[in-house]
Parts: C-alpha cells; sequence; structure tokens
C-alpha cells in the first residue's frame, strides 16, 4: 500500500505494506493523527511502532519537522533500551519504525483514506469542531473520530459531526509522554456503540498501552482526581502553610509519590493547568468546585509556566 504523493504530502521514508494477519476486527489499516506536538508526535511514534501506517498532519512545515524530530530522538532512546549493544539493530528498529510516518499539511486528503483519526491540537472547543465539521465531510464513513482532549466534553466536540458519526467518535486520551506512559482513557459517549469502544480497546493494546473506560465527565478518571490534589498542594503554598520544595518532598516520602505535585504541575505545564481549571468553574459541572489558585494564576500571568517555559515553581533554566 501507498500513501498519496501530493506536493503537500512528505514521506520520512518509503511507506511498506500492512500485513494482513495482524489487523483488527474493524481492520484498521491506516491513522491519522492531527497535531505534531509532544502529544500528537507520540502518538504517531507508538502507531509506527505497532506497525500502523500513520499521517502526521499540521498546519507548516516547521511544525511537521519539530513533530519528526521529536520522533526521531524519542526513537534513539528505545531503541537504545531495546538493542543496548548492537547499533546495527537499533538502526533497523529506527528506519523500519520510521517507514510507516507520513508527513502532511493536507488534512482533508489524508482523512479520505484514514480508518482512524486522532485529533491532539489546542484545547480550544471550538477550533476542534471547526476540524472535525470538516473531516466529517471527507472521511469514510466507517472511520472512527477520537479526540485526545484532557479536560473538553467529548459529547459537545461530536457535535458538530453527523448523528451517524457520532456513533463512532469516542475519547481516546493519550497520556505525556506517550511512549513511556501505560494508560490510554477511553472515554464513551451516550452514543459511542460497543463496536468502536472494542475496536478502539483493541487498537490501544497493539499499540501498547492498557485501556480503561470512562464516561464523558469532567476530567474523566485520571485528571478528575488529579487535578484537585495539585490544585490542593498550590493552595497549601498559598496559604503559607508549606514551602514548595516541602510539599513536594513530603508526597514523596511520605506518600511515595514517584514526583511531588508541585514538580508534575511544572510538567503537565501550569497553562493548561489553569485552562482545566477555568473550564471547570465556567462549565459549573462539578459537584464540588475546585478552587482557584493565587500562586498558580500569578505563575502562568508572568509566563512561568513551567518545564516547556523553562521555569514554573522551579527553576529549569540551569
Amino acid at each position: 500500500m501507498m500513501f498519496f504523493t501530493s506536493k503537500l504530502v512528505k514521506p520520512i521514508f518509503t511507506t511498506r505494506g500492512f500485513s494482513t494477519s495482524s489487523l483488527l476486527q474493524k481492520d484498521i489499516r491506516h491513522v491519522t493523527v492531527i497535531g505534531a506536538g509532544l502529544m500528537g508526535s507520540g502518538i504517531v511514534q507508538v502507531a509506527a511502532q505497532a506497525k500502523y501506517n500513520v499521517t502526521m498532519i499540521d498546519t507548516t512545515d516547521a511544525a511537521l519537522e519539530n513533530g519528526k524530530s521529536i520522533i526521531s530522538k524519542s526513537l534513539k532512546r528505545v531503541a537504545r533500551k531495546k538493542f543496548a549493544d548492537d547499533e546495527a539493530k537499533q538502526k533497523q528498529f529506527i528506519d523500519e519504525t520510521l517507514q510507516y510516518v507520513t508527513l502532511s499539511k493536507d488534512a482533508n486528503e489524508a482523512a479520505a483514506k484514514s480508518d482512524l483519526i486522532v485529533e491532539a491540537i489546542v484545547e480550544n472547543i471550538d477550533v476542534k469542531q471547526k476540524l472535525f465539521a470538516q473531516l466529517d465531510k471527507v472521511a469514510p464513513e466507517d472511520a472512527i473520530f477520537c479526540s485526545n482532549t484532557s479536560s473538553l466534553p467529548v459529547t459537545e466536540i461530536a457535535k458538530a459531526t453527523s448523528d451517524a458519526r457520532k456513533q463512532r467518535f469516542a475519547g481516546l486520551h493519550f497520556f505525556n509522554p506517550v511512549p513511556a506512559m501505560k494508560l490510554v482513557e477511553i472515554v464513551r459517549t451516550d452514543k459511542v456503540t460497543d463496536q468502536v469502544f472494542n475496536d478502539l480497546a483493541d487498537f490501544t493494546k497493539k499499540v501498547g498501552k492498557t485501556s480503561v473506560a470512562c464516561k464523558d465527565t469532567p476530567g474523566f478518571i485520571v485528571n478528575r482526581l488529579l487535578v484537585p490534589y495539585i490544585v490542593e498542594a498550590m493552595r497549601i503554598v498559598d496559604r503559607d502553610e508549606a514551602s514548595i520544595a516541602d510539599v513536594d518532598t513530603a508526597m514523596k516520602l511520605g506518600a511515595g509519590m514517584p514526583m511531588g505535585p508541585l514538580e508534575l504541575a511544572d510538567f503537565v505545564g501550569l497553562d493548561t493547568m489553569k485552562f482545566i481549571l477555568d473550564g471547570w468553574k465556567k462549565a459549573g459541572s462539578l459537584d464540588t468546585p475546585v478552587q482557584e489558585s493565587q500562586i498558580l494564576n500569578e505563575l502562568v500571568s508572568k509566563g512561568n509556566l513551567g518545564r516547556k517555559s523553562g521555569k514554573g515553581f522551579y527553576d529549569y533554566s540551569k
């Protein structure tokens, strides 16, 4: 099977055929991932490692090249772990994986040939709805649509598509960094069929992940539990009850956490944390609303967003 070769498509390597012996019941052959950032490129990588033909979509050459670079660097780390003493096998693993990946700026053309489309773009419901409304017109009737949203209602995103598509529209929430994190939340709306859910469960298993099922509720499972925990740690600092370092040390040594809550907030991104909190507050959808944090608001207003900006609760510039 060859990928399309329009001028908007830039293969990384020549595409290889997909063995029919490893197809899912849905016969998923081609996966399209919209978004070449950390999440999108991570989903592309694990799909390619599982030998799915996968197209990574973004709007600019620079974004696609950055996504390609993220994948290449990550694959090198994986290869060194898998074949620590064999550089030839490391190179072979990387090259063979990249053969399954294609870069493109044409979402419509990729969607028209896709069995599964996963969106991993900005957490803005209007932007997501506009994208899916467009893709719904060109994708095959049996293509499965998924959003990787971590906080927005999947049901609301799916409203931009036809009634038939809503039965094939779910949340597929991977965790960062995707190649390392083993969990995927499959978010079932009231419309999603059992067959679509089973197909997604099979897909997540094929890409080496463990899936959990959850309803389309605020934060799903992980963030509904995790975000209030992190925010309460911030509010301890707001109230000057303990220092940033002591809060993190206490939870690592006293509760066995691998990372303190404020370290974790920096890793997630403080702007993402604030976006989730603001969204929950605006929707008024929680039985017990999460309180705002003064220090979170101050850090975000200064552009100190955590690891990605070089500074958050901690200074990463050095």
